[in-house]
């Protein structure tokens, strides 16, 4: 796994055979933060990494100056890797919480900017998460709820969605407030 930009960039963060887990692609990490670092100062936002695996998503986040970081993930063992790794590498901000997501979204009592969000690709519920993290308005009235996915998924009839893009085996749907 590699931390395509910023501080840390290029930087290659060695993940154990045995983990059970999907980090981001490179290629779609870098074409993602293209895309929110041409909406939002990334220094000044509050990130929520829900399904957080490997932490890649929230390195990349934290390599660009973000402070405020939370990361759930229900795998003790993903959470233990990704606290080890914040705390070799001087990150300032991440936090790492182990819990049902689902759980989280129901008793978190913060709001963020931005919500990023990768479960499994073949999670039986995955067309609910958008509604969950509306339903619980835990996103600034600014702010953007990001899903990635597998194609054979589609939220294009959500009525929060306003964007999907796809970098090969990986699609992001981009999920905001109604105005």
């Amino acid at each position: 796994m590699r931390i395509v930009g910023g501080k840390y960039g290029g930087r290659i963060i060695a993940v154990s055979k045995g983990f059970d887990s999907r980090p981001t692609t490179d290629f779609a990490k870098e074409a993602l933060f293209n895309i929110l670092d041409n909406h939002f100062d990334i220094q000044d936002i509050r990130v929520l990494d829900l399904f957080s695996g490997t932490g890649s998503i929230s390195f990349e986040f934290a390599s660009r100056g973000c402070t405020e970081i939370d990361l759930v993930d229900i795998n003790s063992k993903s959470v233990q890797f990704i606290a080890k790794v914040a705390s070799e590498m001087g990150m300032k901000g991440i936090h790492t919480v182990r819990m049902d997501v689902l759980r989280f979204i129901s008793i978190c009592k913060k709001q963020y900017h931005v919500i990023f969000a990768d479960p499994p690709y073949d999670l039986k519920n995955i067309q609910d998460i958008p509604g969950i993290v509306f339903s619980h308005q835990i996103l600034e009235p600014d702010g953007w709820f990001i899903l990635e996915h597998g194609k054979s998924n589609s939220f294009t009839n959500d009525p929060h969605f306003f964007k999907e893009r796809n970098y090969g085996s990986v699609h992001f749907s981009f999920f905001k407030m109604n105005m």
